[in-house]
């Protein structure tokens, strides 16, 4: 066993659950920077905007041009979830090739492990659709958290 190797999320998917989450603590009628949620939650500016782009087309989000330009979440974080943010900026969670395409494996058909990889990823991904950002919000650690962060970004 290789120490130090992990499965994981990507970077991407990491920081457009942080992206989503800030933007759920302000509500669906606030237009917040850029700036600000890169600074509130450590995310690189150049990223935050491509990754905004994603959730954009996914309809999570509206990117405000202009002055007072920013993001607006469009999706009440009671039916925003954390399965809806991560596949809109990483594509569909699938654990293993032989899960998403079936014709990458001859053995798909009679495989158990196929079986195994399967349930894995639907449980995941269950877990994540049951994670919307309003229960995630109501833990009060969530959002300490952030009243800090936007306190030490002012």
């Amino acid at each position: 066993m290789r120490l130090g190797v992990r499965m994981r999320l990507t970077k991407a998917g990491e920081y457009a659950i942080r992206c989503a989450m800030f933007l759920s603590f302000q509500g669906m009628d606030v237009v917040v920077s850029k700036k600000e949620i890169a600074r509130c939650m450590d995310i690189p500016a150049q990223f935050l905007g491509k990754i905004a782009q994603q959730l954009a087309r996914a309809g999570i989000i509206e990117i405000v041009q202009g002055s007072k330009g920013g993001y607006r979440l469009l999706v009440p974080s009671e039916n925003l979830t954390m399965l809806d943010v991560v596949e809109a900026v990483i594509g569909e969670i699938y654990l293993n090739d032989c899960v998403v395409r079936p014709d990458s494996c001859d053995r798909i058909s009679a495989c158990s492990i196929h079986r195994v990889w399967e349930t894995a990823r639907d449980q995941l991904r269950e877990t994540l659709r049951q994670a919307n950002f309003k229960s995630i919000l109501a833990d009060k650690s969530c959002t300490i958290d952030l009243m800090e962060a936007m306190k030490r970004s002012t």
